[in-house]
């Protein structure tokens, strides 16, 4: 049975979604159209260029997690070293290795821009906070000058996975007006970051899409147990920023969800797993793929096309009044 897949982002923690991923198909389900933010725009890019849930498995075991935190070796002085970097480049890590490791593994699948995919077959979430709003990628790239088929699907994924003050945010230059014209050349710039900036869980986007006759399933898979993480330990300015974009990335869509959307969320322990911590070792990646596969299983073993489509029609189609209380 086709299903619509909506990802949620989660850094390192996104391991999880990929052993949902393997139990879906495992059971039958096949991905049609897909979205995510931030970790979930990886997986959802990985599956729209043709990866299995065993390929990925496969891919975690080799993915170089440490690697992706790379900057030069002259910020790494100790306190003053990240501090300069953050001022210059606005991040402590580049994001240049996570944008390289994922163009490998989606030009081994034959894809580089989104000409290579099927139209809206992937949809990627990232935050423009020049501008203070939302995109959907790849369509909402035309706003800058740039096509969307040729847009590179693993820059899209960095724009994505951009984690405020941790990687550098990604810069597009505008499309400059006469009147902007005499604007230094730093000030033509746009910065894109993580998604969950805004959207975290973009269940949203497939909403209302399709004819009611022909409607595919959106299925939702979420990362839960950030309660699990331990207090945040705020000892400067920078620790400070880690902790205010963890706690927003991390809460800011669940209420939403258990509101409404249970009925198509498939729910993730991640163990306890920060969002960046890239130095996870791989007993620890198996055992977070392992709880989103067995989370998918349960989810989908109860599952029924009946139940989905009466649920829909109740909360999507016609959601229920808000109390003015």
């Amino acid at each position: 049975m086709k299903i619509n897949g909506v990802f949620e982002g989660g850094g390192v923690k996104g391991i999880a979604l990929a052993g949902a991923v393997s139990a879906a198909i495992e059971q039958g389900y096949t991905f049609h159209n897909v979205a995510g933010t931030s970790s979930g725009a990886i997986v959802a890019a990985l599956l729209a260029a043709g990866y299995s849930g065993e390929e990925m498995r496969e891919l975690i075991l080799r993915a170089p997690f440490k690697s992706f935190m790379q900057r030069s070796p002259i910020f790494n002085t100790k306190i003053i070293g990240p501090a300069a970097r953050l001022l210059l480049k606005k991040g402590l890590y580049s994001g240049e290795a996570l944008e390289h490791w994922i163009n490998q593994q989606l030009a081994a699948k034959g894809v580089r821009t989104f000409a290579d995919l099927g139209p809206n077959q992937l949809r990627i979430i990232a935050s423009d906070i020049t501008q203070g709003k939302l995109l959907v990628l790849p369509n909402d790239i035309a706003q800058y000058g740039i096509e969307p088929g040729k847009l590179s699907v693993a820059k899209a994924v960095r724009m994505s996975t951009s984690i405020p003050y941790f990687f550098d945010p990604v810069r597009i230059r505008r499309n400059i007006k006469s009147s902007e014209k005499a604007k230094p050349f730093s000030e033509q710039f746009n910065y894109i970051v993580d998604g969950g900036l805004l959207s975290n869980f973009p269940l949203w986007v497939f909403d209302n899409e399709m004819p009611r006759a022909k409607l595919i399933p959106v299925i939702g898979f979420q990362l839960v147990g950030k309660s699990d993480m331990p207090t945040h330990m705020i000892r400067g300015p920078i620790t400070m920023l880690e902790a205010l974009f963890s706690t927003m990335l991390s809460a800011h869509d669940e209420r939403y969800i258990e509101q409404k959307n249970r009925f198509r969320t498939v729910k993730i322990p991640t163990l306890g797993v920060g969002n960046t911590q890239f130095t996870i070792s791989k007993e620890l990646s198996m055992s977070l793929y392992e709880s989103g596969f067995l989370a998918a299983k349960a989810y989908f073993k109860s599952w029924s096309a009946s139940t989905y489509e009466e649920n829909y029609e109740k909360y999507v189609m016609r959601p229920p009044h808000k109390s003015l209380t």
